[in-house]
């Protein structure tokens, strides 16, 4: 998997920038890892059918690693390649029957219909439900597997001799542990083997796997099989001397020119304390606290602010603080500022990558979460099964359910770009930039880079249409105007006009100044600066709402979408100007999308006026 999206405009030439695109083989089998808890220890004793199903309070959180392969079902899988290990890790034959494993079973759910109808009731505005979120407990019985899946599945397992497992709050997915012979004979086709590189090692199975097909009606997939690791660097680079201007004048951008540019004073703050804010760091990505507090010390004068994350849920690493790390928490917490915040962190880099649904299992088993969650990774659609991501998007209105706002970052590969098997060539849609029940953030630049002008098109924001997921209702007016209005548009043949369009909004994503392992490091860009940025600003408004005694924001979309239509589309500066980059072939010629008035799949519907969103969005 891949690393976050965020680029540091100095890597060597020629070499593609992170965020969308695998270097091997993809089987729509992708695993994923969760964080742990900081201080969780996974008890050992064997859990009986009635330990998990008669009292979910005892469902233990779930620790350790965490992989999710999407499309369970007989056969899943048949008949793919092996991948082959990348360069530098060296294959040491298969593990001892004992190498004790871990596998994640996705249970079916129960009530998926009647969960998309609620969360459309609390995230509308419009609707006498709007706010009225659901608890964890509440969310539990309306999700729940039914008696007949977790009986199946328990039976299955318990018939293999696997007897520990744990649950979590909605007793959908179950953690298990045992030895990989017993994994082996669990699931056809799986093969696990060591593989080293240095000192470090690292189990997979390099093989699909299948399950019977009497499991397949009560399993969306199986995870437990990792994925190697990907290195990833960031370099600083030089910009040509500019000259001196009057109005403005800035050399990078910092937490007081994105003030100054989205209008906001030092008076927008938080004040509450049960107002909170997250984001999420994986591929052995880590923040250090004193780079967080010498950033804030340099760039945080002109606010009131905090210098320390209030929790981290997870481990930290002792080794150097991550650019796209330090990148999240410094900015989150710059216009979500004086907000409590927290960090979700993958424990360690032998974990497999890009944890989308792992992370959300873990929000899934805490009663207690920030109300904002930013995170900036993603995969291509197209390298993902439909299974899985239908899971995730599942998972993610079960986040909106209970009031929870989930920004993602729209990717830095612009439209993307695919060579389809008859040769020809079509846009890349991103996961989960695509799922209609998140909001997705993209990029800008500023028009002259030195000066806080207006923005136009960073040229690298991810933008299109989902292949998988259809164009939701609350998008569809203003994704229909800009398919009528639109001067120029790429052929048909690149894109699915049909689907969710992407991103909802954007933020400037050029040219970030971040201290990271004690350094000021310029210049960092990607839509990994946008999404936090952005992610600050809905947090802030969180706390006037929750002043006055008004729920939160949650599922942010509808009310986006209706903005314009209300009259408040003033809201957002209107980004016009600039295209976003796409296949380098002769009928495109690299270029992707265009911005337009109104909304746009590269900008969505431009970047906030604070104090006009807050208005809109606010307390009235």
């Amino acid at each position: 998997m891949l690393p976050p999206r965020c680029w540091h405009p100095g890597a060597p030439a020629g070499l593609p920038r992170p965020g969308l695109r695998r270097s091997h083989t993809d089987f729509g089998l992708g695993p994923r890892s969760v964080p742990v808890p900081h201080g969780c220890a996974i008890a050992r004793a064997p859990l009986s059918p009635l330990q998990v199903l008669g009292d979910p309070r005892r469902a233990g959180a779930v620790c350790g690693r965490l992989e999710l392969r999407a499309g369970a079902g007989a056969g899943a899988g048949a008949g793919s390649a092996v991948p082959r290990a990348p360069p530098g890790w060296a294959h040491a034959g298969r593990v001892d029957p004992g190498q004790p494993v871990q596998l994640t079973f996705a249970l079916r759910q129960r009530g998926a219909a009647r969960l998309a109808r609620l969360v459309q009731a609390v995230s509308d505005p419009r609707s006498p439900r709007y706010g009225q979120y659901l608890s964890l407990e509440q969310l539990r019985d309306l999700v729940q597997p039914s008696p007949a899946t977790l009986m199946t599945v328990l039976k299955w397992l318990q018939g293999h001799g696997v007897e520990d497992c744990r649950s979590v709050t909605t007793l959908d997915f179950l953690e298990c542990y045992l030895p990989a012979s017993t994994a082996e004979r669990l699931l056809p086709g799986a093969e696990f083997h060591r593989y080293v590189q240095g000192q470090q090692s690292l189990v997979r199975s390099p093989l699909p796997y299948s399950v019977p097909a009497e499991l397949a009606e009560h399993l969306d997939f199986v995870g437990g099989l990792h994925r190697f690791p990907t290195e990833r660097r960031a370099a600083s680079r030089a910009r040509k001397e500019p000259q001196p201007a009057r109005a403005s004048f800035h050399l990078g951008v910092t937490p007081a020119v994105l003030r100054q540019r989205y209008n906001m004073t030092g008076g927008d703050v938080g004040l509450l304390p049960n107002n909170s804010q997250a984001c999420a760091q994986f591929l052995e990505q880590y923040f250090h606290q004193a780079d967080l507090a010498e950033f804030m010390q340099l760039f945080g004068s002109g606010f009131a602010h905090r210098t320390q994350v209030d929790r981290v849920v997870g481990r930290q690493g002792r080794g150097k603080a991550g650019l796209e790390a330090s990148l999240d928490v410094e900015y989150i917490m710059s216009t979500g500022a004086n907000v409590s915040t927290w960090v979700f962190s993958n424990p360690g880099r032998h974990e497999s990558q890009e944890p989308f649904l792992a992370w959300l299992l873990l929000l899934s088993n805490m009663s207690s979460v920030p109300w904002v969650h930013s995170v900036s990774y993603g995969d291509d659609e197209d390298s993902l099964s439909s299974a899985y991501m239908e899971r995730v998007n599942t998972e993610f209105m079960k986040a909106a359910a209970r009031g929870l706002t989930i920004l993602f970052a729209s990717g830095d590969d612009g439209a993307g770009c695919r060579r389809e098997h008859s040769g020809n060539h079509t846009f890349r849609p991103s996961f989960p930039a695509s799922s209609p029940y998140v909001t997705t953030v993209g990029g800008t630049s500023f028009k002259n880079p030195f000066l806080v002008t207006e923005e136009v098109t960073d040229y690298i924001s991810g933008g299109g249409f989902s292949n998988v997921f259809p164009m939701p209702e609350y998008q569809a007016a203003a994704v229909g105007r800009f398919l009528r209005s639109a001067s120029k548009l790429p052929p048909s043949s690149y894109y699915n006009s049909s689907g969710r369009a992407y991103p909802d909004l954007a933020a400037l994503s050029d040219n970030y100044w971040v201290v990271t392992n004690r350094i000021p490091l310029p210049w960092v860009s990607g839509t990994s600066a946008s999404t936090p940025v952005v992610a600050g600003m809905v947090a802030l408004i969180n706390d006037r709402r929750l002043q006055r005694g008004l729920p939160t924001l949650g599922f942010l979309n509808p009310a986006l979408y209706q903005l314009q239509k209300q009259g408040l589309g003033d809201a957002f500066y209107d980004v016009i100007q600039g295209c976003h980059l796409s296949c380098l072939d002769g009928t495109v010629q690299g270029q992707g999308f265009c911005a337009t008035p109104a909304w746009d799949p590269v900008t969505g519907w431009g970047t906030p006026n604070f104090p006009r969103l807050l208005r809109a969005l606010g307390p009235r």
